[in-house]
């Protein structure tokens, strides 16, 4: 999903069945390029990826387990 048009290519972010369907491309090409200028080719889009849904995982379940205490100490 993270391949983009060339010129004899069509790139899974405009393909059929993936137009409008997922976000922030943007986002991570712009993570891309920052983690590109301080180690040139040493960590992929697939890497980002990765620990982004690694980290989002994380920040959610903390939310959670806080609501979850949250409503048990007020009951």
């Amino acid at each position: 999903m993270l391949l983009n048009d060339t010129s004899s290519f069509t790139g899974e972010q405009t393909a059929a069945g993936n137009v409008n369907s997922i976000r922030g491309f943007g986002v991570i090409d712009n993570i891309k390029s920052q983690v590109e200028s301080l180690c040139p080719g040493v960590v992929s889009c697939a890497d980002i990826l990765t620990v982004a849904a690694r980290d989002s995982v994380v920040a959610v379940s903390i939310i959670y387990i806080y609501i979850y205490i949250y409503q048990n100490a007020t009951q």
